[in-house]
This record gives C-alpha cells, sequence and structure tokens, in this order.
C-alpha cells in the first residue's frame, strides 16, 4: 500500500479515477466519440483516460448524443464512408461534427473545446462526376448486418470457390483470407461495379482483389474457372460431401487413385459405418431440405423430447434460423430451464426414435464438459455438449406417422439431423454459436485457432462466431466459446440469459440471426 501523501498526489495528478467515482463533467454540451478505423484499441483507450481526467464526456457507443466525431490517420473519403455507415445504421440520428484528431489534441492542450475550424473537418463535398466513393465496413463480421441476400453474389461465390479449393489443399491461411474477403462483400450495401470501391476494405489482399477485378471487366475469373473444373477439385467436393468423409481421407482415397462413389462402392472395406450410411444414403444428403421439412422434423423431435422430459425445448438453429428456407442438415439445440434435469436425455431420446423407426444411423458423442476453468480453455473447439449426428428416415406423405410411428412402406427420404443438449446456464452461448453463420467440412487436425475435429472430418466454426470470438479476445480482452463469456483478468465468468446479454458485455450492437450470414 503507497504512503497516504503519495496516494493523495496520485488521486490529484489527473491520472485514472477510481471506478466508484464518476468522471467530473466540465464540458457537458460536447460529448466526443473517438472512431476506431485506424485508431486501434490501445490508442483510443489512453485518448479517452486522457479526455476524461481533462473533464470532457466521452461515449463508448455512437449515439444521437455524440457532438463530435474523432477520427485519426484516416482520409475524407474513408471518415464520409463510415459517417453514412452509420447513418444508415441509426438513422434517426443527428450528424455531429466530423473531425480529425487535431481538434482533440488542441483541445487536450488548451483544457477546453476550442473552436471548430475548417482545417479540423472531414467533411467536404464530393464532385458528382468521380467514380463510386471507396467503402467501410468494420474488420469484424460480427460488426458487419449481413443479411442472407446481398448485391454481390457472383464475386463473393468466386472467391469461396478459391477458399474451398485452399482448404482441400490444407492451406489455412488462405482459405481464411478467401473468405473473409466474400464476407466482406456479402455485407456491402451496393453492388461492387469499381475496383477502387474496394480500396481501404479489410481482408482485400492483392489476390482477392485481381480476382474480383477480372470479373468485372470480363464477367469470369480464369483461375476460378480452372479450379472448377479441375479433377481434383471435382473429386474431393464430391466425395467430402459423403456423411463422414474429411479432407484428409477424401485426400487419401484421391490419392489412391479413387475418383467416382462407384469407385467407393466397389471397396467397401475402405468405409466406416459412418461413412457407409452417409454412401448409402448420399442422393438424400446431398438434396437441400425445406424449411417445410424442416419444421416437421422439429415437431417429430419435440413431441419425444417432451415425452421424455416435460418442459424441456427444443429449438431450431443454423441457417434455418438465419432465415434459409433450405439446407442440408436441420440443428436442433435441446435445454430444460432447470439445470442438470438435461442430463441422461439425449440417449432416451435416440432410442424413442429409433423404436418409432424415425433414425436410420446415428452417433452419440457423450458431454465431456470439465469445470468452468477448463471450458474457458475451448476457445479453439466447437463445443463439449452431448450430441447426436443421425440420419433421420423422415416421412414424405401425409399420415405417414400413426401414432409417432412411421407406417411400413411409406414413402420417406433420409436427412441429416444434429441434436445438442445444452444446460439453460449455457445455452445463450450455445444458440450463438449453433446459429452460424457458415459450417463446412474443411480441414483435419490443423493448428490454429478454431478448428474442430468432427469424426473423420472437421467442421471450420462458423465464420461470425469466429469472428465473435476474435473480437472478444482482441478487442475486449475476454474469452468467449459455445459455453461461456470468461474475463481472464478478473477471473469471472459473465452471467446471461440471452444473446442480447452476450452482445451487451462484449460492447456490440445487436444483430439478429438473420443478419449473421457472414
Amino acid at each position: 500500500m503507497l504512503p497516504k501523501r503519495r496516494r493523495v498526489r496520485v488521486e490529484n495528478s489527473g491520472g485514472a479515477v477510481p471506478p466508484s467515482t464518476p468522471p467530473l463533467v466540465l464540458f457537458p454540451g460536447v460529448a466526443i466519440y473517438l472512431a476506431e478505423p485506424r485508431m486501434g484499441r490501445s490508442r483510443r483507450a489512453f485518448l479517452t483516460r486522457l479526455a476524461l481526467s481533462k473533464g470532457f464526456r466521452v461515449l463508448d457507443f455512437y449515439s444521437s448524443e455524440v457532438t463530435h466525431v474523432v477520427m485519426e490517420q484516416t482520409s475524407v473519403k474513408e471518415a464520409i464512408c463510415w459517417q453514412e455507415h452509420m447513418a444508415a445504421a441509426l438513422p434517426c440520428c443527428p450528424r455531429p461534427a466530423l473531425l480529425d484528431i487535431s481538434w482533440f489534441t488542441e483541445s487536450m492542450a488548451a483544457g477546453q473545446p476550442v473552436s471548430v475550424e475548417d482545417r479540423h473537418r472531414l467533411e467536404v463535398v464530393e464532385p458528382k462526376n468521380e467514380p463510386p466513393s471507396p467503402l467501410w465496413v468494420s474488420i469484424y463480421a460480427c460488426q458487419r448486418p449481413t443479411p442472407l441476400t446481398h448485391h454481390n453474389t457472383i464475386l463473393s461465390e468466386a472467391l469461396e470457390t478459391l477458399a474451398e479449393a485452399a482448404g482441400f489443399e490444407g492451406s489455412e491461411g488462405r482459405l481464411l483470407s478467401f473468405r473473409r474477403a466474400a464476407s466482406v462483400l456479402r455485407a456491402l450495401p451496393c453492388p461492387v461495379t469499381s475496383l477502387s470501391q474496394l480500396q481501404g476494405l479489410p481482408h482485400f489482399g492483392e489476390h482477392s482483389s485481381r480476382v474480383v477485378q477480372e470479373l468485372l471487366e470480363h464477367g469470369v475469373c480464369e483461375e476460378v474457372e480452372r479450379v472448377r473444373c479441375s479433377e481434383r477439385y471435382q473429386t474431393m467436393k464430391l466425395f467430402t460431401q459423403i456423411f463422414g468423409v474429411g479432407v484428409k481421407t477424401a485426400n487419401r482415397w484421391y490419392q489412391e487413385g479413387l475418383r467416382t462413389l462407384d469407385d467407393l462402392r466397389g471397396q467397401p472395406q475402405r468405409l466406416t459405418k459412418q461413412q457407409k450410411a452417409g454412401l448409402q444414403h448420399h442422393q438424400d444428403l446431398n438434396t437441400p431440405v425445406g424449411r417445410p421439412d424442416a419444421e416437421a422434423l422439429q415437431q417429430l423431435v419435440e413431441a419425444v423430447v417432451v415425452q421424455a422430459l416435460p418442459g424441456a425445448t427444443v429449438t431450431l438453429t443454423g441457417g434455418f434460423r438465419r432465415g434459409k428456407l433450405q439446407g442440408h442438415d436441420v440443428d436442433f439445440l435441446i435445454t430444460h430451464p432447470e439445470e442438470g434435469q438435461e442430463e441422461g436425455l439425449l440417449p432416451r431420446v435416440v432410442c424413442c426414435l429409433q423404436s418409432k423407426g424415425l433414425i436410420l444411423y446415428h452417433q452419440h458423442h457423450a458431454s465431456h464438459l470439465g469445470s468452468p476453468t477448463q471450458l474457458t480453455r475451448r476457445s479453439h473447439t466447437l463445443d463439449a455438449f452431448e450430441r447426436s449426428f443421425c440420419i433421420f428416415r423422415l416421412p414424405q406423405s401425409p399420415g405417414a406417422v400413426l401414432g409417432g410411428v412411421l407406417k411400413p412402406c411409406s414413402a420417406w427420404k433420409a436427412v441429416r439431423v444434429d441434436l445438442v443438449v445444452a444446460p439453460i446456464s449455457q445455452f445463450p452461448f450455445a444458440l450463438l454459436g449453433w446459429t452460424g453463420s457458415q459450417v463446412g467440412y474443411v480441414l483435419l487436425r490443423l493448428p490454429g485457432p478454431g478448428w474442430a475435429n468432427h469424426t473423420e472430418g472437421s467442421y471450420f466454426p462458423q465464420l461470425f462466431e469466429r469472428e465473435l470470438r476474435r473480437y472478444s479476445r482482441k478487442e475486449k480482452g475476454l474469452c468467449l466459446n459455445s459455453h461461456g463469456l470468461f474475463d481472464p483478468v478478473q477471473k469471472t465468468f459473465f452471467h446471461v440469459v440471452s444473446e442480447e446479454d452476450i452482445f451487451r458485455h462484449l460492447g456490440l450492437k445487436y444483430l439478429p440471426p438473420e443478419q449473421r450470414n457472414a
């Protein structure tokens, strides 16, 4: 403990204000927002402390209260694009003064807000005959509203093809680079018609920009078409679409000269039980599942779950929760409002569904939920919840299920279904993680963040969730995963009851599932 005289000197020296003492506001008519596009978190925190120590109001979030927006090392075009983006997100919010850092430093030196002069302003009138101005988006997908349908489908699909091909080759870095660039395109509020619009956008390197330029100029990219037509890409895509087959296995089969599904059927000794089931029902499993079928499956699962444990709930997650009308599998998250009641539920549910003739195949994975401290170390894996990966026999005609049992000889089709059980205390985090966007087989046992082994293959975690975890770690110093949000400094967990609480703890604007199609 410091001597009393030393403590007084520190408290009166303009240093950090104790948490229990609100900062003194000397200029209530001025509310500063320090924008971060090029400022950075550490720099912003330092400038915030400086301004607070001198009696200025500094707001953590952009709102209608803001009177002065301050940017550093930001061009006029970037600043205007940022302001237009914020105006679109908050249409009723008045536009504050958009200022260079010079106004802030002069105000700090003067100890009071200085008059705003033209040299401080970043707002100018742009000539109308110039090319479209560059766009501004956040570097994090969790800060970018991304609708299901967007303006740059052709461009994003080309980059996603290159990302997939990179995954087949085992290049995690290239895969992430292309996928993040495609995600940025999905979030843009208008079509890209000129390469100049990509200037300053995050995750757009030379390679991705070149692909977009070719598409804009010629309507086709030679590299993308070459990849799509290559035997290796087509074979790897075919094999990894089989339930239970990952990149490692598909690559081994390709190296051994296998090229078609018939090649695999002719050598059943190569296949695991799961892969045999995936190959047997390959046509059905690669036929998109419509929303009506997903809702019908939910009714079947709910009836069994509620019968096995009254009060339990079944939530449809994945792409259907994000507004998709069809998908290639259906994910359900099961919980109970009383903690612990969900234990042992899943085996009973699966056994009952099997007895009704509704499950063709399933693989059960027991829960390996450890202590809360252990769970915080799972930032690089999917999660530790109990689950069953199933192939359902979905009835295709009215009245095919009588008394909860599928009638013999009734029409049906095979559908991939994942059943996941989470305790209610972790349900908001599990719901956030399993909502996505975008999960798919990519790499197996590669080092680096965000990879999770799944039976024979490996799932690339949801890009939105991955970016949310990256934001939590880099910008907030917190650990987020599908089990909780942890402060490693305070050694405490955040209590939440909804997804909205998670966004609030992270200082983010809540994005509904329909805006998470990153």
